[in-house]
């Protein structure tokens, strides 16, 4: 098999192509317009398959729920009533294809109102979780939305939400619900008895 020579490589693409199923014709018996037929194909997929999607924070009274209007309408769980007074927010997260488990999409999203609620020197307050039912196919990738508002952080004398044992089973029992394990039915159950305990 000849050298290609250095002044070869400057030609353009198609006769280099040439070139080269000259010397091996059985290895380059594929036409240029197969190679972006394929090329087109796999980028589609990866267009398709691959987008995540991330909203910004943005106000719940003049935004829309990226689940209206949707084919697969998500699961809402009412968290707290709201603090009175307060600005409620919406943040969206979508995972990028179905391999993603629900639970990072909601730790995402929640890190974002989180930090968003940082930044004004509040404290986050969650209001609504609205998320995916599986199956997580196509169309129907694991997302989370939370409406949210900030409140003031609570007084240091006054225990926080957080050293409330109300409030951390609470949150496990979502994450319960989150991850698949209990159904809404033994959630709404089971929440209704940790709200009535003294």
């Amino acid at each position: 098999m000849p050298s290609i020579q250095y002044a070869a490589v400057q030609q353009p693409v198609q006769s280099r192509f040439a070139e080269c199923r000259q010397y091996n014709p059985t290895m380059f018996n594929i036409r240029p317009a197969a190679i972006m037929a394929v090329t087109h194909a796999a980028a589609l997929t990866y267009c398709l398959a691959g987008c995540s999607v991330t909203s910004p924070v943005q106000p719940a009274s003049s935004s829309k729920s990226a689940f209206d209007g949707a084919v697969f309408t998500g699961q809402t769980v009412t968290v707290s009533a709201g603090t009175p007074g307060s600005v409620a927010y919406r943040v969206f997260n979508q995972a990028g294809s179905g391999f993603v488990s629900i639970q990072s999409v909601r730790d995402d999203a929640e890190q974002r109102a989180k930090d968003f609620c940082d930044r004004k020197g509040k404290a986050f307050e969650s209001l609504t979780e609205t998320t995916a039912v599986p199956p997580y196919v196509l169309g129907n990738f694991p997302r989370v939305e939370i409406v949210f508002d900030c409140v003031e952080h609570p007084a240091s004398f006054a225990p926080s939400s957080v050293d409330d044992p109300k409030y951390a089973k609470l949150v496990n029992l979502k994450k319960l619900l989150d991850s698949g394990v209990i159904t809404q039915d033994e959630f709404n159950r089971e929440k209704a008895k940790i709200l009535n305990q003294p």
